[in-house]
């Protein structure tokens, strides 16, 4: 077991502490302990380590609002413990931080395992909505839920012990943190550059997956150039726990055949040497380190003043949802499409982008200005907007409040019929 400072994650370490290091990545409302039945074979060949997401059993409630944040902490969490260079294998989530690692740090990965993962989880719309869904009535009505995302029915009838301990992790995470994980999922999106990912790669998913199913893993077998597939007949989305036998063994065989560690002159197991990094170039001690991907360079018109359009693009389906956003779009047509073009740079890329005002209080102006000036029309996406952008129903009901006091009654009383519709769709939970 581990201590945690800050930037680092929670862990524990298996296995013999000369052996390779092999890291075991869990799935969003689990803990380390989702890999129990994988250690005891693993450890025999491998120095297994195990880590837990933040406010995830136990674990610091410190938010990672991206996977390339929580990879990052893992890396720091590595470096502690002078950690160069391993195997990794994770599940949903952490199988998104394995592909983070293949694509951001090859160097430090000798071979790769995704389990239950996906190019791109979903829709952006979907995980926001059920971090909406948390902060409303917490996290009771996910936990109740998980065992029908994760097991078959089979399994949830014949295992009530497991069922339950499925339900309870869920409902001892910190709601907080889950939410930022939600978000790290909604943001995910790798379907371009797998291409790019090097290492031996085995994509593993259970037959009746419905959440991260075979479709989704064939995508990854399609785009990583050094990859296979292998499909866990009668398991769904958390195949580790529901199929143990069969995924500990694809894993030894995967890792065992993919990845052979050198022996150094006395026999030993050594681990691979990290493939050097070119010198780097002389700079000023304040420039920024040479490693760092640099962001494309403007094109001469407009360097003095870059395009916001991209930026307008991402704020406003962050905000919106990408449903909405295509919805509007696909109305505006020829004729509106240069308005809309307008919008996204302008309002969305300038203003939504400024930094002087974080995105709970623009929802906060925004809805009082829409019921100022009557436009009703527009208010059902920004109180989901609202939601989306972290208030509570009751801090939108005292914006509507204060907006009855300014705006005048009959305004905020159909402004109060909208956004009450808004919010029950919003934060009652699917079935």
């Amino acid at each position: 077991m581990s201590e945690t400072p800050s930037n680092t994650l929670q862990y524990r370490f298996d296995g013999p502490e000369d052996a390779p290091v092999l890291i075991l990545g869990p799935s969003l409302g689990t803990t380390w302990h989702m890999w129990d039945r994988q250690v005891p074979e693993l450890a025999q060949q491998w120095r297994v380590f195990r880590f837990d997401l933040p406010g995830h059993g136990g674990a610091p409630a410190r938010p990672a609002g991206s996977v390339g944040d929580l990879t990052t902490r893992l890396l720091a969490t590595l470096d502690g413990l002078g950690v160069h260079r391993f195997g990794y294998a994770g599940c949903a989530l952490g199988g998104a931080v394995g592909v983070e690692l293949a694509l951001r740090h090859p160097e430090r990965l000798a071979s790769l395992a995704l389990i239950a993962a996906s190019p791109r989880f979903g829709t952006a719309d979907e995980f926001r909505q059920r971090g909406v869904i948390v902060r409303t009535n917490g996290l009771d009505p996910i936990a109740r839920s998980s065992p029908d995302r994760w097991f078959t029915g089979g399994f949830a009838a014949a295992q009530p012990a497991i069922t339950e301990w499925a339900v309870q992790m869920v409902r001892t995470t910190d709601p907080g943190c889950y939410i930022a994980a939600c978000e790290a999922l909604a943001s995910f999106d790798v379907r371009h550059e797998l291409g790019r990912v090097g290492v031996p790669t085995l994509v593993l998913v259970g037959s009746e997956d419905r959440v991260t199913g075979p479709a989704e893993a064939r995508t990854l077998v399609a785009g990583i150039p050094d990859s296979r597939l292998a499909v866990v007949p009668g398991a769904s989305h958390l195949v580790p726990v529901e199929q143990p036998a069969a995924v500990t063994d694809l894993l030894v065989r995967h890792f065992g055949t993919a990845w052979q560690p050198a022996a150094d002159a006395t026999g030993q197991t050594v681990m691979p040497p990290v493939p050097p990094k070119p010198a780097p170039a002389a700079v000023p001690p304040q420039s920024a380190p040479v490693a760092e991907i640099a962001p494309p360079v403007a094109p001469p018109h407009t360097q003095g003043r870059p395009d916001r359009y991209e930026t307008g693009m991402r704020v406003r389906r962050e905000v919106l949802g990408d449903a909405h956003v295509d919805r509007v779009l696909a109305e505006a047509g020829d004729f509106a499409g240069d308005f809309q073009e307008l919008l996204t740079r302008y309002a969305w890329g300038e203003v939504w982008d400024r930094p002087g005002l974080d995105r709970r209080t623009r929802s906060c102006v925004t809805l009082t200005a829409l019921i100022a000036g009557g436009h009703l029309e527009e208010l059902a996406p920004h109180v989901r907007a609202a939601l989306r952008n972290g208030l509570t129903p009751d801090e939108i009901k005292e914006v509507l409040l204060q907006a009855a006091v300014y705006c005048g009654v009959p305004a905020a009383s159909r402004a109060f019929r909208v956004a009450q519709q808004v919010v029950l769709e919003e934060t009652t939970p699917s079935e």
